[in-house]
């Protein structure tokens, strides 16, 4: 009989066993959360109270928002906790709470990213049908779907992993539980559910990625025909940055998801698993939303400041 045991907690990996540098690894990810959770909040709060930007798209930008902050509030306080303490616990069902709540949060920003991509395509490329296409109802539909989809997803790959028979070592190989790391645990070499799940989860992300390729290229060859340079260029400063870091995150997400997790993962796993749950929420309201002239003309008469608008 194999070593079977009922697991009833996980110890999550650290980044370092130097006490100096735990606290130094604290220190960071809470400047970083703290960032993010401002930015995040500010966004929420300017598009929730300035009438002026009741548009589809900063609908979606008010849900990448609530996204970014759920994501990295997953996973990066409990991080912050086990530097500080020096205790990397984490329950069974916290576990399974953390792997349901990655794939949800991660799978609907993949999502939204995608409708971003397709109402920045009908804007400038169909600018006359945009009100008809991107209508209040279609964005609702499309934020619904978005979590709707991926909760059952979230749902099925916490079922498919925690299935699954553990036995020996009970330390997750990664500073947050996600479905790779977890099922490495599992003694069992065979585990189909699972992975029918994952193939499903990475065409569903294939699919997403090339309807943003396509969506983008559009975007460009219209803009590229645009008479007025400052047309193009206003065009290019908004599309480009969300091009980019639409990119980086479909990339880290498949890295880390895609690659085989070993037991001790290197430093470059760990950067990727950072990358795509720390920097797209500290980073996108730079991105997409601070550096936008209505964003800080919003500011502005909110916060009653005149600064936002000048800069």
């Amino acid at each position: 009989m194999a070593n079977l045991s009922v697991r009833s907690e996980f110890f999550l990996l650290g980044f370092s066993e130097v006490r100096e540098l735990q606290l130094v690894h604290a220190l960071l990810f809470f400047l970083v959360y703290l960032a993010a959770l401002m930015g995040n909040l500010l966004i929420i709060m300017i598009i929730t109270l300035d009438w002026h930007l009741c548009t589809p798209m900063y609908f979606f930008l008010k849900n990448l928002s609530i996204l970014d902050l759920c994501l990295i509030s997953t996973t990066v306080p409990k991080t912050i906790t086990n530097s500080l303490t020096n205790h990397r616990s984490i329950s069974f069902l916290g576990c399974a709470v953390q792997v349901f709540s990655v794939v949800l949060f991660a799978g609907s920003e993949l999502f939204i990213l995608t409708a971003m991509s397709y109402d920045r395509y009908v804007a400038i490329c169909c600018p006359l049908r945009y009100e008809m296409i991107m209508n209040r109802g279609v964005c609702v539909q499309m934020a619904a779907a978005s979590w709707s989809t991926a909760g059952l997803f979230g749902m099925m790959c916490s079922a498919g992993t925690f299935s699954l028979p553990f036995c020996g070592s009970h330390v997750v190989p990664q500073f947050f539980c996600d479905v790779p790391s977890v099922a490495k645990l599992s003694y069992s070499e065979t585990h189909i559910a699972l992975d029918v799940i994952i193939i499903t989860g990475v065409s569903f992300a294939a699919n997403f990625l090339i309807c943003i390729l396509v969506s983008y290229i559009h975007i460009f060859s219209a803009v590229l025909r645009m008479p007025f340079t400052e047309g193009r260029t206003k065009a290019f400063s908004t599309c480009l940055p969300r091009l980019a870091v639409t990119t980086v995150f479909f990339t880290t997400v498949a890295f880390s998801h895609l690659k085989s997790i070993s037991n001790s993962p290197s430093a470059l796993e760990l950067l990727v698993s950072v990358f795509y749950n720390v920097d797209p929420p500290t980073l996108n309201p730079l991105i997409y939303s601070l550096r936008n002239r209505d964003m800080k003309a919003a500011m502005g008469r909110i916060l009653g400041k005149t600064l936002f608008t000048r800069v």
